[in-house]
């Protein structure tokens, strides 16, 4: 065993664990925020693998439309949200978990069962080096238009819905001095409504002849 394949074995490895790891992280942390950062680090560990498959446009596209777009557009819409809204009951939670790890156990087997019964050292295509970027475009723009308008229209779709979630109704007129609401009135300094109120005025009362 050379040296190259050693090092790409462990690379491998610790790409393949930082994998299982992350995605373990993202599905069972409590902590939306922590999730999406360990989705960003899934995508990046899926960009090494495809680097250590010799496919570099490919893990370029990886970085560039997951990590550094859809990734992106998710925290935008976690920071967004208003966190503080009361979320409803969810009827039958209990049944729906069963379900959901029914489907994804059954996935996970049928994985295993491809990885084990798989003859993987089938001979590949012959590499063709540069021109694999003019065809990747070519067949990206020709045979594949469909799937990547529609994941175009997806992403415009999911940031009118990050919109929408932040949305805050706005007041036409200020609830204490009546002002109409504009840029001036939003910008002007106020006091803290949190302030007390009586605790400055005594001093005043005091002071007066």
């Amino acid at each position: 065993m050379t040296i190259a394949s050693t090092t790409q074995q462990i690379c491998f490895l610790v790409l393949s664990a930082t994998l299982v790891f992350g995605s373990l992280g993202v599905v069972l942390l409590p902590n939306i925020v922590y999730s999406a950062f360990l989705l960003g680090g899934v995508f990046l560990s899926v960009a090494g693998l495809y680097l250590l498959l010799n496919a570099s446009f490919v893990a370029a596209a990886q970085v560039l439309v997951y990590v550094g777009a859809v990734n992106v557009l998710i925290l935008f819409a976690i920071m967004l949200v208003n966190k503080q809204e009361t979320l409803a009951a969810i009827p039958g939670l209990l049944l729906r978990r069963i379900l959901s790890g029914a489907v994804c156990a059954g996935l996970f087997l049928l994985l295993v069962r491809v990885a084990f019964t798989t003859d993987w050292a089938l001979p590949g295509p012959e590499p063709i080096g540069d021109e694999a970027t003019i065809r990747i475009g070519e067949h990206l723009f020709s045979d594949y238009l469909l799937p990547f308008e529609l994941a175009s229209v997806l992403l415009l779709m999911a940031m009118i819905g990050a919109i929408v979630l932040a949305r805050r109704d706005v007041f036409s007129s200020d609830v204490i001095t009546g002002e109409p609401a504009d840029q001036g009135l939003i910008e002007k300094a106020r006091t803290p409504l949190l302030l007390d109120t009586n605790a400055q005025s005594q001093p005043m009362l005091e002071n007066t002849p």
